[in-house]
């Protein structure tokens, strides 16, 4: 399809009541609307090469390239039109408010997605639960000076709390990443991922590279300094969480094939990983909760904070309870560690699919789109990579 055709399809479809823009979604479009005629940004990240391959943008388009942005902030602070200017350009915010409204959009079960804008107070009544639930479980057993977890809750009355809770949780993920992939791979050309762009994306993901800024130094927070810490701080959150996940595999898998019950001690490798993972974890979540307390009110959308301090709060919550337990293990404070830490995963579980953490899924299926849109001719000649 060449340039004219695409616009013409896109007239009729608008015409025909085909899209119907959100406010949102209208507000994005005028703002890129304007960066592709400015282009001073096209440099700085994805979203940018990615804009100047369309002349008209579909809410299709939209959450495509919403999901590409990192909130670096790169942008907003080198726009000639951003605020106080009467155009009122400001890419991070605006791409932060559709963001959340894709979350919503593309949830499953559908009528959950409105959980993300009642995500403070869904956080704090699956936290209050779950720690309810196990602290009643654990009072049973108070004062147990035990270093055996399981002597406390045996180890098949947590694999029927928390299988099923979390297996329900990846599905709700992947049915609501596939309604996003399947939004946006029209939009981004309709090819197949070949094995090149898979390996990009990965890199990229794996890297952050785009909260690397505009030129690789960095986000912008509070001021127009460029800072690592940002990215630092996500990296130890990332890989900390990762090395967690992995030492309860590692540890699943010392139970059921080699018949090693937890706990594991030095230097069995699910103690080596969980503690590496721990520290991690606290001390990236601990910069970023800093970092997100003192960003810039015009980066991002001020009304996610509480669902972003929210999640990164329960996160350093989990890591700090699991190095206390481990370090309160043989005394009699452990059942009450191992109650506040279990709880405090419950919640993670079961509020995974309406959380921060879609971010990560959303980002990562957008930029697997883009390493496959940029080795493509692009429909109106420009912005190849």
């Amino acid at each position: 399809m060449n340039t004219l055709e695409k616009l013409a399809a896109d007239a009729q479809a608008l015409a025909a009541g085909q899209w119907v823009p959100t406010s949102v979604e209208s507000e994005a479009a005028r703002q890129l609307q304007i960066c592709n005629a400015c282009r001073y940004c096209e440099g700085f990240c994805a979203v940018f090469p990615a804009m100047t391959r369309r002349l008209t943008f579909t809410p299709a388009d939209l959450h495509f390239m919403a999901n590409l942005c990192h909130n670096c902030g790169a942008c907003l602070h080198a726009c000639q039109y951003a605020p106080p200017h009467d155009f009122g350009v400001n890419i991070p915010r605006v791409m932060a408010q559709l963001r959340v409204q894709t979350y919503s959009d593309f949830a499953w079960p559908a009528p959950l997605g409105k959980l993300y804008k009642r995500n403070g107070l869904m956080l704090s009544l699956t936290l209050a639960a779950g720690l309810a639930l196990f602290l009643w479980l654990a009072q049973q057993k108070w004062g147990i000076a035990s270093d055996n977890f399981y002597s406390v809750f045996p180890h098949n009355q947590m694999v029927s709390l928390f299988a099923p809770v979390f297996l329900a949780a990846v599905f709700a993920m992947a049915m609501g990443v596939r309604r996003f992939w399947r939004d946006i791979t029209p939009a981004t050309g309709g090819y197949p991922v070949q094995a090149n762009a898979a390996a990009e994306a990965a890199h990229d993901v794996l890297r952050l590279k785009y909260l690397g800024g505009g030129h690789g130094d960095g986000c912008n927070n509070e001021d127009d300094a460029f800072s690592l810490a940002r990215r630092r701080a996500h990296h130890l959150t990332f890989y900390g969480f990762m090395l967690c996940f992995a030492a309860t595999s590692v540890a699943t898998l010392y139970h059921y094939l080699w018949g090693m019950s937890a706990p594991y001690d030095f230097p069995s490798l699910p103690k080596v990983l969980g503690v590496l993972g721990g520290v991690s974890l606290l001390v990236g979540t601990a910069g970023l909760f800093k970092l997100n307390l003192q960003r810039h009110r015009l980066q991002g959308d001020e009304a996610q904070k509480p669902m972003d301090l929210g999640f990164i709060a329960l996160l350093f919550l989990i890591s700090a309870s699991g190095l206390a337990l481990w370090l309160a293990r043989g005394y009699a404070g452990m059942p009450v560690w191992l109650a506040v830490h279990l709880g405090a995963v419950m919640a993670l579980f079961t509020t995974l699919p309406y959380n921060k953490f879609a971010h990560g899924i959303f980002r990562t299926a957008a930029l697997v789109r883009h390493a496959v849109e940029k080795r493509q001719p692009s429909p109106i000649g420009l912005g190849n990579d």
